[in-house]
């Protein structure tokens, strides 16, 4: 399997290893992170986990889990996987994985593109009883997603940058907003 690394102008190919066939998608609301993870999934054949799945409470949206809680059902979900795609805004999550030495991927195509995503989301249904509830909450979603380069705390720009400036293994920054999905599959094909 292949993953291309995007950032500023140039793009290479990232041949993955048997050490990085665990991979971690993170960014932004909107940054194209549980795409890339579908169809990168979709073509190793391996697990996909979207961190707000262990992240919140089930069936009390809004209400996240304790730290350590959330840790363990994320273990949960990855025990006896060889390999794994994991995506998620959730910087204490994406750190608990770190020490697998997975292969990080920041997705940061920047706000205009994120917003953009997020007013052509498709239904999800994992997360909203109906696409009319998911759209009633599409303002407080794209505030959300302007607050990230300006508010602390783990779902923020400033906790993303360092998360990536502070890992040692094999990660790749993905700024091209103009990169799109279907152009990553092309060159993961390759």
């Amino acid at each position: 399997m292949r993953v291309v690394c995007a950032t500023r102008s140039r793009l290479a190919p990232i041949h993955l290893n048997r050490h990085q066939e665990m991979i971690v998608i993170f960014g932004n609301s909107g940054s194209g992170k549980s795409t890339l993870a579908r169809k990168l999934s979709d073509r190793a054949g391996t697990i996909r986990v979207d961190l707000d799945e262990v992240y919140w409470e089930p069936d009390q949206p809004g209400v996240a889990r304790a730290p350590a809680v959330a840790a363990q059902a994320l273990d949960q979900r990855l025990a006896g996987q060889a390999a794994w795609i994991v995506e998620g805004c959730y910087e204490v999550l994406a750190a608990h994985l770190l020490p697998r030495t997975p292969l990080l991927i920041w997705l940061d195509p920047g706000e205009a593109a994120c917003l953009s995503h997020c007013r052509a989301r498709p239904w999800e249904p994992h997360k909203y009883p109906s696409k009319q509830a998911q759209d009633e909450n599409l303002a407080m979603l794209l505030e959300w997603v302007s607050d990230h380069y300006t508010r602390s705390g783990e779902m923020s720009y400033e906790a993303h940058s360092h998360l990536y400036a502070g890992y040692d293994g094999p990660k790749h920054h993905l700024r091209r907003a103009d990169l799109s999905v279907d152009e990553i599959e092309a060159l993961i094909e390759g």
